[in-house]
Formats: C-alpha cells, structure tokens, sequence
C-alpha cells in the first residue's frame, strides 16, 4: 500500500510539472494551435474608406479596397509571386473584435488590429509567439483611429506579411530537427563542405563533379579547380514531388550577385543534369510568361533569393515552382546555390514549395560552422 502511495504522489508530481511546462504568456495551459500552415485570422473592424482604391490589375484581388478589411486582404491576401496558378500568401479569415472568442483565440496565426481612441493616442505594434497556443503568432497593431491604421498598414503591411510567413518557416525548420538523411547530408559535407536539414524522406539521387571547356561565361561550366559540385535529393512521395539540389563553384566574377548571372549558371547547371525520358530534354527557366524574381534577403552573409518556374524543353509537358538561395562560401572562396523545386500537375502548390523552402534556411557554410565551433569552445 506504501508503495502505491509514493507511486501516485510521483505520477501527480509528474502531471504538475507537465502542466506547469505548458503554461502560455497569460499563465494558462498553453493548447495545441487550430487552423493550417499559411493561415491566418484577421480580428478588425471593416469600415468604409473615404477615398477607396483600385487594386492593380495583375493583382488575383480583383475588388476595390473599400474598407479597412480590404487594406488588410489585398496585402495579406496578394498572389504568391511565381505560382504557375494564382494562389494567396494566406488564406484569411476575418471576425469582428466583438466576435474573437476563446474558441477562436487557439488560432496558428493571428493578425489583431485594434482602433480605439479611448485606449490609444499613438500609434504601437507588437507581436507575441505561442501568446494562447503553440505553435502560435501574434501580431498587434494598436490605433487611435482609422487614418492612424490606414497610414501604417501603407507602410508596413507587407512588412507584416513577411513576420507571418518567416514564423512558418521557421516552424518548418523545427520540424526538420527532429529526423534528418544522413546520406544525403553526408554527401553535401563531403562534396560542397556545406549542411543543411535535408528532411529524412528525402532521398539522394546524384553527387558529382560537373566539367567542361573552360570559360568565363556564366552559361558555360568549367573546368579542373573551377569545375561545378553538385548534390540532388529528392522526396518523390505521393502525387507531389519535390526536388532539392544544392551546386557549388568559384567566387571569380564581380557580377555573381545579378539575376543573368544566376539564371545563366542555373540553365547551364541543372540543363546538364536534369533530364526527362524523352531523349533530347533538359530543364530550363521560363523567362516569357513569368520571369524570373530576384531579391536580396540577407547581407550577412550575402544571400540573393530567385523564385521562378522550371520547364522541361524539347520534352514532356512538365514544369512548377522554384525558389534558389545563392550565398559565399568564404572559407574555399565559392558560391553555392540552393535550390528546390516542385512538381505536382493539377495540384495547388504554394503550401509544397513554402515547407520544400523553409529546408534552404537551414543552409550552414563552412565560415558559420567555423562560428559556432568558436562559441563551443568558449563556453
């Protein structure tokens, strides 16, 4: 009987501490989140605008922006750029402030746009992560009027945007820790010298050495010290498959950072390598209908981003999404790119290529890993 009782104090120490674990910025039990990825409920009054705006045209949001809502939806809500269908950054749902109950609260993502005059007399934002669920963003925005809203959704709305969808990449990422494919991370050590949280489905395909007459040309390869590293992995599970190949060369053009630069080794690199079953095809980049985007997203390191769309030439009728990362590795004084790709015919792809994509964040070059031996050492 003893031993039952100190076994049940145990399990009931074991439940608190489990509990007290659990507990979210409002001292509750921090609940599982509801809703999808790149979902998110708006809670906001909709009232009419006093100059209300026509939306450009390229624009899958066809209606005019007539209320405050409507500022909201055409930037949360925007064509994902370089789907081959227009899909939307998020997927909204919008509820009044009175109607944002518990039941609604548990939500993976919450925009909150609160105008009040009784409360505010200066414009604030803030956001809160896992604030009444985990995984959980919230992102306020706190006014004293309409004009007050109006003016900082003009000037920071897509930068709002941007905070949702970098919270469900790095969701993604965590996701990716958990289990990762040791071959294929073991063959982008050994080939690129570079690491990455390549997901356990995915398998590897390829790990080569490219070479060709040598050149300066970027649509050319070359040769011996400057031939081209190159790894390919795939996840061919279902009806969907995505693609992640990650190539490497020499550092020796000053004009490495421009988008012909980048989009000539592209064709050059994967239209040696990737192939169809028709005799005669190579992938490409679809330059005519939508070209392909390029921005700069990190300064340190120097990290250039493309998103486009592949196409099979000479071949089947095949093609998708891409999004390419392209940094220094300054350590052996070469460029690596990163890329994934997504094929799924018929299918909507934007949720495919955002998971496919959150693997290119977790790219470590030679110098990061040189970093974080340095704080090991230190602690």
């Amino acid at each position: 009987m003893k031993a039952k009782h100190i076994f049940f104090f145990v399990l009931c120490a074991f439940a608190a501490i489990c509990l007290l674990g659990c507990k979210n910025a409002k001292g509750g039990t921090r609940v599982s989140a509801t809703g999808s990825i790149y979902e998110c409920l708006v809670v906001m009054p909709s009232r009419p605008l006093a100059n209300p705006q026509e939306v450009v045209s390229a624009s899958a949001y066809a209606e005019d922006i007539a209320t405050t809502y409507d500022m909201v939806k055409a930037v949360m809500g925007a064509d994902m750029p370089c789907l081959p269908q227009m899909e939307p950054y998020f997927k909204l749902t919008h509820v009044t402030p009175a109607a944002f109950d518990d039941f609604l609260k548990p939500t993976r993502n919450i925009l909150i746009i609160d105008i009040n005059p009784d409360k505010y007399t200066q414009t604030k934002a803030k956001y809160s992560i896992d604030y009444w669920s985990h995984p959980q963003a919230v992102y306020r925005v706190q006014v004293p009027d309409d004009e007050a809203f109006i003016a900082y959704w003009n000037a920071h709305g897509e930068e709002v945007r941007d905070w949702f969808v970098k919270q469900e990449i790095d969701r993604q990422k965590q996701f990716y820790r958990a289990s990762t494919a040791k071959d294929a991370r073991a063959a982008l050590q050994k080939r690129i010298g570079v690491d990455m949280l390549i997901p356990e489905d995915y398998m590897l395909i390829m790990d080569t050495v490219l070479t060709a007459k040598r050149s300066n040309s970027a649509s050319s390869l070359t040769s011996n010290s400057e031939a081209v590293s190159f790894v390919w992995c795939c996840n061919n599970k279902g009806p969907m498959r995505r693609d992640l190949v990650v190539y490497s060369y020499p550092y020796t053009d000053a004009n490495t950072y421009t988008a012909d630069y980048l989009n000539a080794k592209r064709d050059a690199v994967l239209g040696k390598l990737v192939t169809a079953s028709v005799p005669g095809s190579y992938m490409g980049t679809e330059y005519k209908v939508f070209p392909p985007q390029m921005r700069i997203i990190e300064t340190d390191p120097y990290k250039a981003e493309i998103r486009g769309l592949w196409k099979i030439y000479n071949g089947e009728a095949m093609g998708g999404p891409y999004v390419s990362h392209t940094c220094i590795d300054e350590v052996n004084h070469r460029v690596v790119t990163a890329e994934v790709y997504v094929l799924a015919p018929g299918q909507k792809k934007r949720n495919a290529l955002r998971q496919a994509e959150a693997i290119l964040y977790t790219l470590i070059l030679p110098q990061q890993m040189n970093e974080l031996e340095e704080v090991v050492v230190k602690q």
